[in-house]
């Protein structure tokens, strides 16, 4: 299987299935030199894992991740870090009736028509867990990003409806909902009460904002910035749209509101306002980047649905087992990572831009 790999300088490398022994990550390129220690990691597996809320699935993941190589005596040795994340609460036998259906707004149909089998147990490799491995090696850029004083948070900013009208980072570790508006948790949490009454889910909106980032990150081709952004936060499942600044509202403005104009306050260049959203011609500009990702509901329902069987036959399907009523509260950590991910690698890349960034 191809596409398992991310980034150029710094990469990563995922495997494993939602119901095999583990998951994991191999990360390649980080310098050496750094802290690093697995409770650096483990306290962002733990804002993804299960069971944290009655808007979770219930399966009891620890999510403890094992870091197997690549660090030495609490700093990195500049060789490839291997990390482990033991799988300890499959219930395969909750998928056994989906052995020959497909799930509707799943990936199955997809990759058994692509691969002529797959593994029904949860969606195998398609399968919503294999983010935990992203968050492992994420954490690991978002450690090395704060060496250089750059900062990713990432915030639930609307679930279906409910949308935040405030931002408050306090109010995010507070709720199970990671929404940093406290009203707007009490009405999304009515709204998610309403739809698991009624066997449904919901999707929403992950805002997320990199402070710090300096100017001259990112290609002006292929590889811009906010190309590179896009491709990896959509890589995540169930996220099927990304924005940057004003995003699709700018196709609505006029040159003259949507330009951010430029002036000079203590040596430096800044910006008055941040419709680009932190990026100009694939490039950083020095101010916030802000993006965001539009998750859709999760697929997997208790409601009957017609579906087909892999024989070609119509059949009706009911989904049972442990599922997230709403899939954007435990993602907005997979954003936050895979952002961190982009970031770092276009900083160790944008170390060759110039002859005096290369020093023997």
């Amino acid at each position: 299987m191809a596409g398992s790999i991310f980034g150029k300088n710094f990469t990563v490398t995922t495997f494993g299935e939602s119901h095999g022994a583990a998951i994991g990550a191999v990360i390649d390129g980080c310098p050496s030199g750094m802290h690093l220690s697995e409770e650096d990691i483990q306290k962002y597996l733990d804002r993804r894992k299960p069971g944290q809320s009655e808007f979770t699935t219930k399966r009891n993941e620890a999510d403890k991740v094992e870091i197997l190589s690549g660090v030495f005596e609490g700093r990195t040795e500049g060789t490839p870090i291997a990390l482990l994340i033991r799988n300890n609460d499959q219930h395969s036998r909750d998928y056994s009736d989906l052995k020959n259906k497909f799930r509707p707004g799943h990936a199955d149909y997809g990759f058994f028509e692509k691969y002529g089998l797959r593994d029904y147990r949860g969606g195998g490799r398609s399968s919503g867990r294999e983010t935990a491995a992203r968050v492992a090696a994420g954490s690991v850029a978002l450690k090395m990003l704060d060496e250089f004083g750059i900062e990713v948070h990432a915030y639930t900013r609307a679930i279906g409806p409910v949308e935040i009208s405030s931002v408050d980072f306090d109010e995010c570790g507070m709720n199970s909902l990671y929404m940093p508006d406290h009203d707007a948790f009490q009405k999304a949490s009515e709204y998610l009460k309403e739809c698991i009454k009624n066997k449904d889910s919901a999707g929403g909106v992950i805002e997320c904002i990199a402070t710090g980032v300096p100017a001259g990150l990112g290609d002006p081709v292929f590889d811009k910035l906010d190309a590179r952004l896009a491709y990896a936060i959509m890589s995540i499942g169930a996220v099927k749209g990304f924005e940057i600044g004003d995003g699709c509202r700018a196709a609505l403005s006029k040159g003259s509101e949507n330009n951010d104009a430029f002036f000079m306050e203590n040596g430096r260049v800044h910006k008055k306002t941040n419709h680009s959203g932190g990026i100009l011609g694939g490039i950083s500009d020095g101010s916030d980047i802000i993006l965001r990702a539009y998750v859709k509901p999760t697929p997997s329902i208790a409601q009957e649905q017609s579906t087909v069987t892999d024989s070609g036959d119509d059949t009706t399907i009911e989904i049972k087992g442990r599922h997230d009523p709403v899939i954007v509260p435990r993602a907005v950590v997979v954003v936050e990572c895979m952002t961190g991910l982009v970031l770092a690698d276009a900083l160790l890349s944008n170390q060759s831009a110039k002859i005096e960034n290369i020093t023997l």
